[in-house]
């Protein structure tokens, strides 16, 4: 009697650049989507591995700056890594600064955002159409915590969401590589640990950061709602891979 071969569980790796930018929320909805995850973490030593060898790539975010190579000195073979995922068609989101890794490892440029920083909950601008992980009829919001942010894209990117100031909030890099400026992993107890970085800055520029706290809280079930379908269909390319690699 002939047997179904079992599905395979897809692999994703994720880059994760410092311990208090976890993968949070997007790790709770790849694992429940079926998907099996292995945190690279290099900055306590832990070495990149091939891409190819994965059904799916997400890069998180971190404190440092995309072009901060000399200190951080994984992010070299990041880039590598990225290009090869590019190469290979490897599904890639990358998050905060793992969008502009990949922005600057693709031929872009990173600098920090001359009309300052970006806080909270902010409107999701879109200004392209929607494509294989994203629905732009669905999404409104997203948690933004960044200094840097991507002034010159790769060629061949789209933005798929911007501010009003055109700052990028959503790219497709490649067929199958994007990436976002804002946080759909975090929730206010990750974004306060980022808030206590801030704290002497914001105290004396006058930012509310309990305020912007209570605001992404009260959010929560919105954000579950149009963010975790993103993540689920990465999940699902990732699948898809996972099954074409066992064909």
């Amino acid at each position: 009697m002939s047997m179904t071969p079992p599905v395979p569980q897809p692999k994703v790796l994720v880059v994760e650049h410092e311990a208090k930018c976890p993968p949070a929320h997007v790790a709770t909805w790849l694992t429940t989507a079926g998907c099996r995850l292995e945190v690279c973490r290099p900055w306590a030593g832990d070495p990149l591995p091939a891409p190819d060898s994965y059904d799916a790539v997400l890069v998180l975010g971190g404190t440092m700056g995309a072009n901060d190579d000399a200190t951080y000195r994984w992010l070299t073979p990041l880039k590598h890594l990225i290009r090869e995922a590019v190469a290979n068609a490897v599904p890639t989101l990358g998050i905060c600064l793992g969008h502009q890794v990949i922005t600057v490892a693709l031929g872009g440029t990173v600098e920090v955002n001359p009309l300052g920083q970006q806080l909270g909950l902010l409107n999701v601008g879109w200004v392209g159409a929607d494509d294989a992980l994203f629905d732009s009829s669905a999404i409104a919001r997203g948690i933004h915590w960044n200094n840097d942010i991507a002034t010159a894209l790769p060629e061949g990117a789209t933005v798929l969401a911007a501010t009003p100031q055109g700052e990028p909030q959503v790219v497709r890099f490649a067929p199958t590589v994007w990436g976002v400026q804002l946080h759909p992993e975090a929730d206010e107890h990750v974004v306060a640990a980022w808030a206590d970085g801030d704290r002497e800055n914001h105290t004396a520029r006058g930012v509310d950061q309990a305020s912007l706290l209570d605001a992404i809280a009260g959010a929560r079930a919105e954000l579950d709602h149009v963010w975790r379908p993103v993540v689920e269909r990465l999940a699902a390319l990732a699948a898809q891979r996972a099954r074409l690699g066992h064909a």
